[in-house]
């Protein structure tokens, strides 16, 4: 369904959607998030620790966030940039259409930089419990169909996409910031929801999951893989 979807988005984007310039900006971006992924998981080697999980110093982070992002974030951009290269007739619209939507992440990444702390089960319980409502709420549906809609730059589409995923992210930031296996559950669903269309039959149990995620978290912690440390001892707030 999703690779379907994705050709339609593809061939709306860009008419003649077999184009050598589709092709290039399509394998480019896939590209460089395959790239991304690669640098990431070499950089948050032995970084994670689930809630008990550290940053680093301020350099090492930006490079390690910037990588993630772009390695979960550029695939599901790839309608709106093919969108973008068409509408402005320059195939360099691509990279700095790509370049400011990472951008914003980035910024993101500095907030959570400041605001971040190795915590509990219990606030992370709580926190994953309240991304699970978020994916039901009018802020979430509105960003989400602005995701699907034409977007004037990359800043507009990183900030749009940015109210979209904020549940998904705190989610990764309190179950393990850098886990490689939470990175990639928290990009597929990402992804997912660039390409599919908000449908009440995909997205409720998909927010009922989250909410049963965050009890299991509240309830029973040690049976989420990787969210306490096995030398650690059980954080409980």
């Amino acid at each position: 369904m999703a690779m379907t979807r994705l050709r339609h988005q593809l061939s709306g984007a860009v008419p003649g959607g077999g184009t050598a310039t589709t092709v290039a900006v399509l394998t480019a971006t896939l590209a460089a998030a395959a790239a991304c992924w690669v640098v990431a998981i070499d950089q948050m080697r032995g970084m994670d620790m689930g809630v008990a999980t550290r940053l680093g110093s301020f350099a090492f982070f930006s490079a390690s966030w910037t990588a993630m992002m772009a390695a979960m974030m550029l695939p599901g951009a790839v309608p709106a940039v093919l969108r973008c290269t068409h509408a402005s007739g320059r195939v360099l619209a691509a990279p700095l259409f790509a370049g400011s939507y990472i951008a914003i992440w980035v910024v993101v990444g500095m907030a959570v930089y400041a605001l971040y702390r190795p915590h509990g089960t219990v606030a992370a319980g709580v926190v994953v419990i309240a991304a699970g409502a978020y994916e039901l709420t009018p802020v979430k549906r509105h960003f989400r169909q602005r995701c699907h809609e034409n977007s004037r730059s990359g800043l507009v589409f990183g900030l749009d996409c940015v109210g979209s995923s904020a549940g998904l992210m705190a989610i990764l930031f309190v179950l393990g910031v850098m886990s490689v296996l939470w990175m990639a559950v928290i990009a597929v669903v990402v992804v997912a929801q660039k390409l599919l269309p908000a449908r009440a039959v995909l997205d409720v149990p998909l927010a009922l999951a989250i909410v049963g995620l965050g009890i299991v978290v509240l309830v029973a912690p040690s049976s989420v893989p990787g969210l306490i440390p096995a030398a650690a001892p059980m954080p409980t707030r």
